[in-house]
């Protein structure tokens, strides 16, 4: 195996440490003001000081997570004039309410194209009550109905997702919709953007998007519009501007391709060599994805135009990509995609995660990139391995961030002590996000077990339940484990008083990162 050659690629480096740092001037100037107006007025120091009291009596009355509010807690209380003014900038003013309200907006008007059959969902209800309850949550607080006539197709190698994806492509007639978090220069875009372009020259309308800070190592600005000129609709999602706006924060971390609105695409691939096998920067590359053809396909449209929405400012209820008829479909079991978004109080990921975990009665496998958890699912987790069921998590053997690597790592041993099992990915980095649960309950997308996945990011998953690829999920976790080196014992026998110290401190902040 060859390690990736490193080669010059022009990106957009530059631009964002331009940004990284015009912000933070921002930032400092603004504390600076605070502070000379405390050391100013008497009246002002102690408006500060009542100021940083409300945001920590708040911060203890919010219905989130405790991880999530202790690190402010903390820093406002040690930090009042720095603590507070962080707080302010990105907790309360960060969104100014308006992304939220147009995102709520865009979301009715499409919603209303997806309606939930009523007999599909009984028969879920007679067949698996507690699958029925997990799809009901999904219904009634995300609002993503589940299908039955729709084929399936599960990818244990991304090599072979994309050849099926070229393929499909390559029949388009009406309309393509790709959004990724990552796109990179690379042979394997190379051969989807011949398609992409000589599909929009045949008239088949051709929309892509991607993640601006996801992509800024690997793109300059005028690939965008180089793709605009070969007449591929593109468009970059919250770019990273000078301007002092927390919304950056948040990432469009989706992975979504729909051909006519018939046959879609998922997993936690985008799209750079690496990640189909090409080039090997941090070892062998594990990664999964998904094939949908049928009804199904109609909620991961409405996930793309969603967010195609958000970014363009324009505003439809998406009829002519959403009223697809399909044929129907022999396929057995039950698909849910579903979206998660940052701007809502629901936390619809970690909640499936959450809610498999309660339900697990024999097997309760994960696949992630990151470890970073809250205390929560950590709970959740125990409990689980407590009661009998065979908890099992499988991270990178190779990371492909040091930092988050340690942090990653100083969750083994409090799990391993309750008897959740931990492996590592030996061949390279693991870079999947999927769980199955007792052999017939699968999910799988782009949500990682991390905070800034599950907090801060735009995702979208998928649940099967039953169906044929639930199989072949299974089997891709026993050959992956086959793959791995076990770590539990040398996490569950202790640590070292000085590790266990610099491992609470990286915890603590933890959700910021």
């Amino acid at each position: 195996m060859q390690a990736e050659k490193k080669r010059r690629v022009k990106n957009s480096i530059p631009r964002l440490v331009f940004v990284a740092l015009s912000l933070l001037f921002q930032i400092g100037w603004l504390m600076i003001l605070i502070l000379r107006l405390n050391e100013y007025s008497v009246w002002i120091s102690l408006l500060t000081s009542v100021l940083s009291l409300v945001a920590v009596l708040r911060l203890y009355s919010q219905r989130t997570t405790a991880a999530m509010k202790m690190p402010w807690i903390m820093l406002i209380l040690a930090f009042p004039v720095m603590g507070l003014s962080l707080f302010l900038l990105i907790e309360v003013f960060g969104d100014l309410g308006s992304n939220g309200k147009r995102l709520r907006t865009i979301r009715a008007k499409l919603q209303q194209k997806l309606y939930q059959d009523h007999g599909t969902f009984t028969r879920l209800e007679e067949s698996d009550r507690g699958a029925a309850n997990q799809s009901r949550y999904l219904l009634e607080n995300a609002g993503y109905p589940v299908y039955r006539n729709t084929d399936v197709t599960y990818y244990g190698d991304c090599a072979d997702a994309l050849e099926a994806m070229k393929r499909d492509l390559e029949q388009a007639e009406s309309f393509i919709f790709m959004e990724y978090f990552i796109v990179r220069e690379c042979s394997a875009f190379q051969e989807l953007r011949q398609i992409l372009e000589r599909k929009a020259k045949e008239g088949v309308e051709v929309r892509f998007m991607y993640d601006d800070i996801g992509s800024v190592g690997y793109v300059s600005l005028d690939f965008a519009r180089k793709l605009n000129d070969a007449g591929i609709k593109c468009t970059v999602f919250n770019p990273a501007l000078p301007v002092l706006n927390l919304f950056m924060n948040h990432r469009d971390h989706r992975k979504i391709t729909v051909i006519d609105g018939r046959v879609g695409y998922t997993g936690g691939y985008n799209l750079s060599d690496e990640y189909f096998g090409r080039t090997f920067p941090y070892g062998q590359w594990k990664d999964t994805g998904l094939r949908m053809e049928g009804e199904a396909v109609r909620s991961l449209t409405a996930a793309f135009l969603e967010m195609w929405q958000v970014s363009t400012r324009e505003e439809s209820d998406g009829g002519r990509y959403l009223d697809v008829t399909h044929s129907v479909s022999a396929a057995e079991g039950f698909v849910q995609p579903f979206g998660d978004d940052p701007l809502e109080q629901e936390r619809v990921a970690e909640n499936v995660y959450l809610n498999l975990a309660a339900g697990a009665q024999k097997t309760l496998y994960f696949m992630t990139p990151y470890l970073v958890i809250t205390d929560e699912m950590s709970s959740a987790l125990s409990v689980a391995a407590k009661r009998g069921v065979d908890v099992r998590i499988i991270t990178p053997g190779i990371p492909d961030k040091k930092a988050v690597y340690a942090i990653t790592r100083s969750y083994y041993a409090g799990l391993a002590a309750q008897g959740v099992r931990i492996f590592e990915y030996t061949p390279g980095f693991c870079h999947a996000k999927q769980c199955i649960c007792d052999g017939k309950t699968v999910s799988i997308g782009t949500s990682n077990l991390d905070f800034r996945s599950l907090y801060h990011h735009f995702e979208n998953n998928v649940l099967l339940h039953d169906c044929g690829a639930v199989k072949a999920v299974a089997a891709d976790f026993e050959e992956t484990f086959g793959c791995c080196r076990e770590v539990t014992d040398q996490y569950r026998s202790g640590r070292k008083a000085f590790l266990r110290i610099w491992q609470c401190l990286l915890r603590l902040f933890a959700p910021l990162v």
